[in-house]
């Protein structure tokens, strides 16, 4: 509960994530029936790039402002772009958290539950989304939340599982969490993401999640570093269970792009559990 995402907003991770986030929720608008949107570890609706947070690591410096200086920037990541530009005027220093994505893209009668543990974080959220009817704040574990929101009286829903991998039994908390959600709710569409510092952690994830039995599960992998020292944030990545059946396609299309901007080491996208 010390982890604060100030310190890291819109590094490399970030718009991996939140390009892919927004990928998969346009993709939900497609279709007339709304959906809920749950986020166990939400953060804050927007982070200040200018703040003395911000400024202490620089990680944006690395991450959403390379992107920001592109143009015009890679077809695939102008939507993700756009949502950024929408909350800044001609120069970036306000950068979207993964509510403050849901919020500019979800329509009225979709629903968003967000679940920040946090205090300070907490009340910042409650505050940036007071009178938005569709929000719904929540000082909740997240993991209980699997539980206790799952499944969605609209039978359609996108869950974000973003922990800071703080704890040490981090892993074995989400992969409770996620076999709980998908005997509750195994049609939702599920990005989790995890931190990329040693090979030896994702391979036991990704073997975790395998032997849940679940069907369709795509990984989207993006090495800023060779992961050499389990020490920094080499990279990160994310498991997408029920992916839309576009994403595939743009995923190779986003990660491509990125590993240029990024002059990263390496980006994957494959399937870790396919039909």
């Amino acid at each position: 509960m010390n982890y604060r995402h100030a310190f890291h907003a819109g590094n490399h991770a970030d718009v991996l994530k939140h390009a892919t986030l927004a990928r998969v929720l346009a993709h939900m608008l497609e279709k007339p029936k709304p959906f809920l949107f749950l986020d166990t570890h939400a953060g804050i609706a927007r982070y200040d790039l200018e703040s003395s947070e911000a400024k202490k690591t620089g990680e944006a410096d690395d991450g959403i402002r390379k992107l920001w200086a592109l143009d015009p920037a890679p077809p695939a990541l102008r939507s993700y772009l756009s949502l950024v530009k929408r909350i800044n005027r001609e120069s970036l220093r306000w950068y979207p958290g993964s509510p403050g994505i849901a919020r500019l893209l979800m329509r009225p009668d979709d629903r968003i539950e967000l679940c920040e543990l946090h205090p300070e974080d907490n009340q910042a959220l409650k505050r940036a989304t007071a009178g938005d009817k569709r929000v719904t704040v929540r000082r909740e574990d997240g993991y209980h939340a699997l539980k206790s929101l799952l499944p969605p009286p609209e039978r359609r829903g996108v869950v974000l599982i973003d922990p800071p991998f703080e704890a040490k039994d981090e892993a074995a908390q989400l992969l409770k969490g996620v076999r709980h959600a998908l005997r509750r709710f195994s049609t939702g569409t599920y990005l989790i993401w995890y931190p990329i510092k040693d090979r030896p952690p994702v391979e036991a994830l990704h073997a975790a999640l395998t032997e849940t039995g679940q069907r369709r599960q795509l990984i989207a992998e993006l090495w800023i570093s060779e992961p050499l020292s389990p020490m920094i944030l080499n990279g990160s990545g994310l498991v997408i269970i029920n992916p839309p059946f576009t994403l595939e396609t743009w995923l190779k299309e986003a990660l491509s792009a990125l590993a240029v901007i990024f002059n990263a080491h390496d980006c994957k996208v494959a399937w870790l559990v396919s039909e």
